[in-house]
């Protein structure tokens, strides 16, 4: 992905004048309607403006969880009754999440939207961050926050496709596995990957 389609201005216009693009197939799990009908749900895709370039925020979820227990994940979560929008409910859930003041954030568009195995409809808001911010994680919620390059993620080499194979077929899903300071990795996958696969589809259009 050339370096100039990842600045804050790039990301602005390409988000208000999208062209004509097609999102992944691949990367989209697809749930039956005739079984259920998907809970709305949002999360913000946030873009930290630091100054040796875009990195995207993401969450550790904890072990205990319902659903996505332990996964890699944006900060968001199910819309409730009070929220007007699909924005207002991705900043209240960060808000609640990781402590993220909606002030800091701002919104220059959306991705797709997509549908989960787990029965969600996710509509992923993205967001350009200030970099001054303080966070706080929700113990309840989120074991750790961190924060991965932009420019790694658009990248196309570090896109894996993985197999897991069922008793009665196969699940195909996006990973971008990013390497931990400490060592070992962040293991990126799921629905996650395949929104970040979704968003570097729309910048390489």
């Amino acid at each position: 992905m050339p370096a100039e389609r990842l600045t804050p201005m790039a990301l602005r216009d390409r988000l208000a004048s999208p062209p004509v693009w097609t999102p992944d197939a691949g990367a989209i799990e697809v749930v039956s309607p005739t079984l259920f009908t998907p809970r709305a749900a949002a999360v913000l895709v946030p873009l930290v403006m630091r100054p040796q370039g875009l990195t995207v925020l993401l969450t550790q979820r904890t072990q205990h969880l319902s659903t996505h227990a332990g996964q890699v994940s944006f900060p968001g979560g199910s819309r409730e009754p009070d929220d007007p929008t699909p924005i207002a409910t991705a900043l209240r859930e960060s808000r609640e999440e990781i402590g993220l003041d909606s002030g800091a954030v701002e919104v220059i568009g959306r991705l797709p939207d997509y549908v989960t195995g787990t029965g969600f409809r996710v509509a992923p808001v993205v967001g350009l961050v200030r970099p001054s911010i303080e966070l706080v994680a929700d113990a309840g919620e989120v074991d750790e926050i961190f924060e991965v390059p932009l420019d790694f993620l658009m990248n196309p080499a570090h896109h894996q496709i993985r197999v897991f194979n069922y008793q009665v077929g196969e699940r195909r899903f996006y990973a971008m596995p990013y390497p931990r300071p400490s060592g070992g990795e962040y293991f990126i996958w799921g629905a996650t990957a395949g929104m970040l696969r979704n968003f570097y589809q729309l910048l390489r259009a």
